[in-house]
């Protein structure tokens, strides 16, 4: 499986829209990756089981507590705004990729760019394209509220 989006940042025609710099929204994503069950609905908790830095480069190895079941994932983050979290394979799920990348196709113009992957095949039934569209309707709307939870640490001060 493929899915990739864009999230705008900023928007010249929402003025209201408190303005999010390039540093702060990849503060925003630096803690995303260190304190996901901020910005994961039914994320009961997590621990970074591993914490690796480097110039220019975080890695860390996590387990996050859904209640129900564990996943372990490594999230690796680079300094040119790429964040790329991989999901382990379980006997319930495949193994899978999460890549998030700001751009700045102008000065002040922000984008995320989210590309999920996953080992999955494709399917061609109606079934497995219903649940696939669904899928990507779950990460889309996860992603924007990603997008507004950063903003909202923004305009209470967080991530200056």
């Amino acid at each position: 499986m493929h899915f990739e989006h864009l999230v705008q940042i900023n928007d010249p025609l929402q003025p209201l829209l408190t303005e999010v710099s390039r540093p702060q929204l990849w503060r925003g994503l630096l803690r995303r990756a260190e304190r996901p069950a901020e910005f994961v609905l039914g994320l009961a908790g997590a621990t970074i089981d591993r914490r690796i830095e480097a110039p220019g480069q975080l890695l860390l190895e996590r387990t996050l507590d859904f209640g129900a079941f564990r996943v372990r994932d490594r999230v690796r983050l680079s300094d040119d705004g790429v964040s790329v979290t991989e999901v382990e394979a379980a006997q319930a799920y495949p193994a899978s990729r999460l890549t998030i990348r700001i751009e700045e196709p102008a000065e002040g113009s922000l984008f995320l760019r989210f590309t999920y992957e996953s080992d999955e095949g494709a399917g061609s039934g109606e079934l497995e394209a219903l649940t696939r569209q669904l899928r990507e309707q779950a990460y889309r709307s996860a992603d924007i509220d990603t997008v507004w939870r950063i903003r909202d640490l923004v305009e209470r001060g967080e991530l200056a």
